[in-house]
């Protein structure tokens, strides 16, 4: 490993990656660049991007830029955009690079590491941002906070020491749970609930906030991944449902799910990692899904209208 990271690669330019490039550009101008390629590449290069108001001139690398590989590289691109940025990163991928997926889901980081190898991955969530993106334009007003770290943290590897040093620099909060599995099934939870939930009702987070029925149709796509993860003896349960209240209540009542962005832009949507996912784990494991079935099938109408 080096002695510390000084160069971080960010593979996706959304509201998640053009919120972390912000801070870790204001941290170190020379530290940072965006990764992409070709419409992408173009398009990054051409329109500066700005994160709550302010304009960032972040350099872009192509896929086939020469320059030495990155000490960090950070994935925050949408599901199915996956399989390109791996290929993408692959110039940014050195003998001692810790890449980190801030991802929806739960297999991300078997993808990755699947091409370059586990041994470079952290296991990483982000939760609670309300970034919002409106074409090159990225706005926030709560950053929330990165959990991070290896699979299970008994002690602080000396990797993860460094990426703690580096999110101190740059303002970004974080956290090193013990059992990072059990954080990352609990942020994929998470978004099965209000993501899908929000895409359906068309609901920025105030409406959770405030309407009980909003809230019921959230937990109960919820306590499906409960089950599902009993199943894999991992330690879902209710409390893990309530533990995500004051993040929630934290948040901009006006802010909208990374899926409820996509929505109303017309994008594609996560749905296949989100109920889909939990879909097939469901009849592969014994576990009835119908709450996200009927998501599944709801926000599938949505994309095709």
């Amino acid at each position: 490993m080096p002695s510390d990271i000084k160069k971080v690669a960010v593979v996706g330019a959304g509201a998640l990656g053009a919120a972390y490039g912000g801070l870790l550009f204001d941290a170190d101008r020379q530290g940072v660049a965006f990764v992409a390629a070709g419409g992408r590449l173009e398009r990054l290069r051409r329109e500066s991007l700005v994160v709550n108001d302010r304009k960032y001139e972040i350099p872009v690398l192509g896929s086939d830029d020469p320059s030495p590989p990155a000490d960090l590289v950070l994935v925050a691109v949408k599901y199915h955009d996956l399989d390109d940025a791996i290929r993408d990163m692959k110039g940014r991928i050195g003998k001692e690079t810790v890449i980190m997926s801030v991802m929806n889901g739960i297999d991300s980081e078997e993808r990755i590491g699947a091409a370059y190898g586990m041994e470079h991955m952290l296991y990483a969530v982000s939760v609670g941002i309300d970034a919002l993106r409106v074409g090159n334009r990225v706005t926030y007003t709560n950053q929330g906070k990165i959990y991070f770290g290896e699979a299970a943290n008994p002690h602080v590897s000396e990797r993860v020491r460094k990426v703690q040093a580096l999110f101190d620099k740059a303002g970004i909060v974080y956290e090193t749970p013990a059992d990072m599995l059990h954080v990352l099934w609990w942020k994929y939870m998470i978004n099965v609930g209000i993501n899908q939930a929000s895409a359906v009702l068309r609901a920025p987070y105030g409406v959770f906030q405030t309407s009980k029925d909003a809230r019921e149709l959230m937990a109960a796509a919820m306590r499906e991944v409960v089950a599902l993860a009993e199943k894999l003896h991992i330690a879902l349960s209710e409390q893990d449902m309530a533990d995500f209240d004051p993040f929630l209540m934290r948040l901009s009542p006006q802010g909208k799910t990374s899926m409820l962005q996509d929505v109303e832009a017309g994008r594609k949507t996560e749905v296949e990692m989100l109920a889909g996912k939990v879909i097939d784990m469901g009849r592969r494991m014994g576990v009835s899904t119908p709450v996200n079935q009927m998501l599944y099938d709801q926000i599938k109408k949505i994309e095709m209208s």
